[in-house]
């Protein structure tokens, strides 16, 4: 750890990531907020919506991407199985470790590469979201979300969710809600804004190429 930052000058092994969860602490958000990305609308009926302006009155930065992968039950079962194997997450400058399992109060870390040094960022999966609507055209939706943990860059939470229609198209949404938790990211917070939303434009194209290549 450097300047309260988990550094690598390489890309960071098993060994390194493991290093930093042990030592990455508890989540570094207000307790009020923990799984509050769950509680969007979705195509299953669950009307309730995250109260935005609480989150903006507390400092978070609110993003939203949504985007269509196509249609059917195919669709679905293959980007929900990109998820599962966080293929969302294989862009080249950031990953995840393939083998991180996708359930609730799982710790892992998100690598970025910036300029020179990779970032390793510790968050913790607090819920995870499978449903299926039996009435009606049959509905479908599977997501998780994950809060940060002390020694990241942010404070905040982030969703990715998969979801059927009862038109029978598939969706692919990233949400997330974040500010600042270190100096480096309070000087540079508009820079981290952009990054987010170009990480959510690629993520999508990276779902949008494994549903099309398992197709």
């Amino acid at each position: 750890m450097v300047g309260g930052l988990f550094l690598s000058l390489g890309r960071p092994t098993r060994q390194q990531q493991k290093a930093c969860i042990a030592r990455s602490g508890d989540f570094n958000y207000d307790p009020k907020f923990h799984g509050a990305s769950s509680s969007l609308r979705s195509s299953l009926g669950d009307n309730v919506v995250v109260e935005e302006e609480a989150l903006s009155k507390s400092g978070f930065f609110v993003n939203r991407a949504r985007v269509l992968l196509g249609a059917g039950p195919r669709t679905f079962d293959l980007a929900k199985s990109a998820l599962l194997s966080w293929k969302h997450f294989e862009l080249g400058w950031t990953f995840v470790d393939p083998e991180t399992p996708v359930e609730k109060g799982e710790r892992f870390c998100v690598c970025v590469k910036e300029v020179i040094p990779w970032l390793m960022m510790p968050l913790r999966i607090a819920y995870v979201r499978d449903e299926i609507s039996g009435r009606g055209p049959t509905k479908a939706s599977f997501g998780f979300g994950s809060g940060t943990l002390q020694g990241h860059l942010l404070a905040g939470e982030e969703r990715f969710s998969i979801e059927r229609d009862e038109n029978d198209e598939v969706w692919y949404e990233i949400y997330s809600f974040s500010k600042p938790a270190h100096f480096l990211s309070m000087v540079g917070y508009p820079y981290v804004k952009l990054r987010q939303q170009f990480f959510a434009h690629r993520s999508a194209n990276a779902l949008k190429k494994h549903v099309a290549v398992g197709e």
